[in-house]
């Protein structure tokens, strides 16, 4: 066949070990599905009868069940040795189908569930699966193989056993319950099944001597890009962390740290006039605390340089010190929680409004609240090492306050979080430096959940409740024992991880509506062009006008939708169209006594039918269509008669354009004012990959790539919640590019791109305006 590797009897061999097998062991498992049901029904109170039913039904369908799992592994297979394999997701999405139709909440979860199945099953056979993809494509003929074309990958197992519970009569959380069962049993005989093929490979010579393919490092952006700064984006694999998840590599150091710490050490280097050296000194790697001490004591150090541009001269740090002494670790604890408990009003406000600086604001508001503890402000100064984590708390919540999509109950609830995060960088400074900080990790989550969550969905309003329970917990339980941080949360991502599927569910309707308008919009731009290529300027008989603008075009759009461009219905709803022209033309040349649209009656009456008239009121429709036409052709203007009241025709609406995460002026894109080189990458762009889209007022939305239209080739981006909020072509996020309001997403979290813009304030080399 010309195809290089193509070993037909390996095929033959693999797919006898192979398929069998699997159906084996989903048969084996099955049958004790019905005793595990029975046992939930005796616990699933007012749904018993529903597991009890699902119980009876697969006792009576398990043949059918275990058949329909059979059947789609051996589609997968069979489109697989024929050189052209079966694309997993487009099969469970149901890609392929013209119908439109929006799938069910049920169907939804379903999907979700063997996705579940399969991520579960790739992340622990990896190695393996790795191996297979790669000697099934070269005994398939030097085919490229992944998750989703392997025809026995998870995915496609995934796949068989979606379809093969599709026809059962069965509750949704039956289906769901069933699903789960399959992923727990089968797992241990589905890596056995991958290991014995595999070996039966590599002793066949397919291959021998590969292993299983090394994981690549994972890459981070630079919160800057430079110019090229879409480069990377079609390269990435992995899609970076819904923000709601730790990332794998959670020990690695942010990006602004690297960047800083760098910068840092040349600058020290070039002021001492000696060579870098990791090695040695107190700033080195190897000194006191490591590399994170360095960080932190290059940290102070900034703070105290920059401390004299930051402050004016009434600020408390300011006043000269001369008698005055430092709070002390306890006073300052004590104030803290005064402020913890009992906001004062100006801090409130500061919280609220973009001007005013927090740092500043909470030094003020400590030293005045001194006076509930008897110590006099104007005798009484800040300790440096307490200030500097005033300082760096207040700059880290002005940035995320300022460049995050945080609007009210958000931005008060966040804002919440100031002082309890002072007392714990009071309490433990390894907090802006230790990626894995309880901490830190939950201000991560609680700030994801808040980002542009204004509440309109249940969903959200759910998700505010519990921010706004955690939170609460936090200022009236936090002393000076950060445990209380890990309990919240570990509490706050179990309860993540139930919101997540609500997400996803959300994120694969965006999809299917977009699909679904989009498809409406091409039926409507054909219908309507095809009517314009017909009448044109010509005029028509009042009744034939009529008749082709509203109830044919309204068929004709129909026929579009659910049948596609080439549909029977719309090759006849044209037929039509053309053939009543026609015999407008042969009344026009006065042909006398033919019986007007005889052939065209069935065709007539389906149009009619479509917009809700049936029976004595088509016929009278058609009646009056047939008296234009003898009229016209007798000449005799006073038998041409209007077509009858027609219920209210609407035709289907344009869907209205997503307000884009940006406002892009038209003649930027007409222009070509933008990098083409762009463009082809974000055509290119993998679902799953996460863009920070800038507003013009500088707030950052990360967005996640959730689908790729088939007919406009626009790209849908939906926030964290899965909503979708930008659907543009790949030209218009090139001109986005240029304009400065698109970059790549770095997934470091809420603190540590909080902790950028800190440095990118405080480093004098990063050119901007120091607050």
């Amino acid at each position: 066949m010309g195809m290089p590797g193509r070993d037909v009897s390996q095929l033959m061999q693999v797919r006898e070990a192979a398929l069998p097998a699997f159906s084996l062991a989903f048969t084996t498992v099955l049958a004790r599905f019905d005793d595990v049901l029975f046992d939930r029904a005796a616990t699933a109170g007012a749904s018993q009868l529903l597991f009890l039913d699902g119980m009876r039904e697969l006792r009576r369908r398990r043949q059918d069940i275990g058949d329909g799992f059979a059947a789609h592994l051996q589609r997968a297979w069979e489109a697989y040795a024929a050189g052209i394999p079966l694309s997993a997701e487009a099969t469970l999405s149901g890609q392929g189908d013209d119908v439109l139709s929006l799938v069910g909440e049920h169907e939804l979860e379903s999907r979700l569930a063997v996705r579940q199945l399969a991520t579960v099953l790739l992340r622990d056979f990896k190695p393996v699966l790795g191996r297979l993809d790669r000697r099934l494509g070269w005994i398939g003929g030097g085919l490229e193989l992944d998750a989703d074309t392997n025809p026995i990958s998870p995915e496609h197992l995934g796949v068989a056993i979606h379809e093969a519970f599709a026809d059962c009569e069965l509750a949704p959380e039956v289906r769901l319950v069933l699903i789960k069962l399959c992923e727990r049993d089968l797992h241990g005989p589905v890596g056995k099944i991958y290991e014995k093929v595999d070996d039966h490979l590599a002793k066949a010579g397919v291959m021998p001597n590969i292993a299983a393919p090394r994981r690549p490092a994972p890459q981070r952006a630079p919160s800057t890009p430079p110019a090229g700064m879409m480069d990377d984006l079609v390269e990435q694999r992995r899609p970076a962390a819904s923000g709601f998840e730790e990332s794998e590599d959670a020990e690695a150091a942010p990006a602004w740290a690297r960047r800083f710490s760098d910068r840092w050490a040349e600058r020290r280097d070039t002021l001492q006039g000696m060579p870098g050296d990791a090695g040695g000194g107190p700033d080195g790697v190897g000194g006191p605390g490591g590399e994170q001490g360095m960080l932190l004591d290059a940290l102070h150090e900034l703070l105290r340089q920059t401390r004299h541009v930051r402050e004016d001269a009434t600020s408390a740090a300011q006043v000269a010190v001369g008698q005055q002494r430092p709070l002390s670790q306890r006073e300052m604890m004590s104030v803290l929680s005064l402020l913890q408990a009992t906001p004062s009003a100006t801090l409130r406000a500061a919280i609220g409004e973009d001007g005013e600086s927090l740092a500043q604001r909470l030094k003020s508001e400590v030293l005045s609240n001194a006076t509930q503890l008897g110590v006099d402000p104007s005798q009484a100064r800040l300790d440096p090492q307490d200030e500097d984590a005033i300082d760096l708390v207040g700059m880290l919540f002005d940035v995320m306050l300022d460049e995050r999509e945080l609007e009210g109950r958000s931005r008060e609830l966040i804002g919440r979080l100031v002082v309890p995060f002072v007392k714990v960088a009071m309490l433990d400074r390894r907090m802006f430096v230790q990626k894995t900080h309880p901490a830190r990790k939950l201000l991560n989550s609680l700030a994801e959940a808040c980002e542009g969550n204004t509440g309109e969905s249940q969903a959200e309003r759910v998700l505010m409740g519990k921010v706004e329970e955690i939170i609460d917990r936090l200022v009236a339980e936090f002393n000076e024992n950060l445990a209380i941080f890990l309990t919240l949360e570990e509490e706050f991502r179990d309860f993540l991880a139930q919101h997540r599927r609500r997400i996803e569910i959300a994120e694969r309707r965006a999809a299917e509506t977009q699909r679904g308008q989009e498809k409406l919009e091409v039926a409507r731009a054909r219908a309507s062009a095809e009517l314009d290529r017909r009448i044109a300027d010509a005029t028509l008989p009042q009744a034939i006008g009529e008749f082709l603008r509203q109830p044919w075009q309204h068929h004709l759009t129909l026929a579009l939708l659910r049948e596609g461009e080439d549909g029977a219905s719309v090759v006849e709803a044209l037929a039509l169209a053309d053939g009543v022209l026609d015999e407008v033309a042969e009344a026009r040349r006065k042909i006398v006594g033919k019986p007007w649209l005889q052939a065209w009656q069935p065709g007539l009456a389906r149009v009619f039918a479509s917009v809700g008239v049936h029976g004595d009121g088509a016929t009278q429709a058609v009646d009056a269509l047939h008296d234009t036409l003898q009229g016209i052709a007798e000449s005799r203007p006073e038998l041409e008669r209007a077509l009858p009241e027609l219920p209210q025709v609407v035709l289907p609406a344009a869907p209205v354009p997503d307000s884009p995460a940006l406002d892009v002026p038209a003649t930027s894109v007409d222009e070509e004012n933008f990098d083409n080189a762009d463009a082809d990458r974000f055509r290119r762009m993998e679902v799953g990959i996460w863009l920070d889209f800038v507003d013009k007022d500088g707030k950052v939305q990360a967005g996640k790539l959730s689908w790729i239209s088939p007919i406009s080739q626009r790209l849908l981006f939906v926030n964290r919640r899965g909503v979708r909020f930008c659907v543009a072509s790949p030209e218009e996020l090139a001109v986005m590019v240029r304009l400065g309001r698109l970059r790549p997403h770095v997934d470091d979290g809420a603190f540590d791109s909080a902790m950028q813009g800190v440095i990118d304030r405080l480093d004098p080399q990063a050119n901007t305006t120091v607050h």
